[in-house]
């Protein structure tokens, strides 16, 4: 049986002496380690409603809450999932939970896609 130098032993109340115990070691000695948060993405794919792929297509409209929106610059879509934008034309949004909220999904007749909420001023 070991002594009651080991962390979680019951048996023992008392601290470990310190004949038995690791020497200390600065915080200064050890190495930095940053700690980078991982989040898994598709290249190419931005981060997207709940880590999924948002395809605007198969995004259906809430039943509430699309409002109306004048663009104020042009925008060239960078992918097959945002909407190129003129400037001055009206489009309806709406946003969708989970979704950063830089972005709204845009309409344009048939057309669907996300635009960024700087380009546009929202009406009604």
């Amino acid at each position: 049986r070991f002594s009651g130098t080991f962390v979680g032993n019951t048996e023992s109340t008392s601290p470990p002496t310190a004949a038995t115990s690791p020497p200390a070691v600065g915080a200064a000695t050890l190495p930095a380690v940053p700690t980078i948060p991982v989040v898994p993405t598709i290249v190419g794919v931005p981060n997207t409603v709940a880590e999924g792929v948002l395809n605007p297509n198969e995004v259906k409209p809430p039943a509430s809450g699309t409002r109306k929106a004048r663009v104020l610059y042009d925008y060239e879509a960078a992918d097959s999932t945002e909407l190129a934008l003129l400037a001055d034309e009206m489009i309806t949004v709406y946003s969708l939970p989970g979704m950063d909220p830089d972005w709204l999904i845009g309409e344009r007749g048939n057309q669907k896609g996300k635009v960024p909420v700087t380009y546009l001023e929202l009406l009604s």
